[in-house]
């Protein structure tokens, strides 16, 4: 047994807990902490080299992170993110690499048009009283609320991951 093939499995408990943790707090609050993200940037440091990743893998694994980094918070300047989802976005980039960014985002597009859409109709539609208890839900109904992308986020995230060196040096 390996450290890597002891490690991986470390970095699929970090990594899912966190978005798990993000996406559902996000959804229901709006918010991402950012000493949720400061530990899941941590964590990746700590275990990618640990499960094989070499420092050339790393190195541009963070730049394709600063990347999308920039591209976020370009988005949003203009009002389509908030700065929790650009930075979420960035440090799961990190996790993924040049090899998984790619489909990270084109799912992180479908899903979060698609979320968008159905945010959409749902608004449109009168919520019941008894759903007007739950804060979360009345706040997500509300016309002026914007849009829990790093709902969608983790979703993506969790399609992907899969598929990812983390995963496959288990197995």
């Amino acid at each position: 047994m390996t450290i890597s093939s002891l490690t991986a499995p470390a970095g699929m408990l970090v990594f899912t807990f966190t978005m798990v943790y993000a996406g559902l707090t996000d959804l229901m609050t709006m918010k991402i902490q950012n000493s949720l993200l400061l530990l899941f940037l941590l964590a990746y440091v700590m275990l990618a080299p640990l499960v094989g990743f070499t420092i050339s893998e790393m190195g541009w694994s963070a730049a394709v992170a600063a990347a999308v980094l920039l591209v976020a918070f370009i988005f949003f300047a203009l009002g389509w993110i908030g700065g929790g989802d650009a930075k979420f976005a960035a440090v799961s980039a990190l996790w993924f690499g040049a090899d998984h960014t790619a489909a990270y985002l084109i799912y992180l597009a479908l899903l979060g048009g698609a979320f968008t859409l159905c945010l959409l109709q749902f608004r449109m539609m009168v919520l019941p009283a008894w759903l007007h208890a739950r804060p979360w839900l009345a706040r997500l109904h509300s016309q002026g609320c914007g849009v829990p992308y790093g709902f969608t986020m983790a979703l993506a995230a969790l399609i992907v991951f899969p598929h990812t060196r983390w995963m496959t040096a288990i197995f």
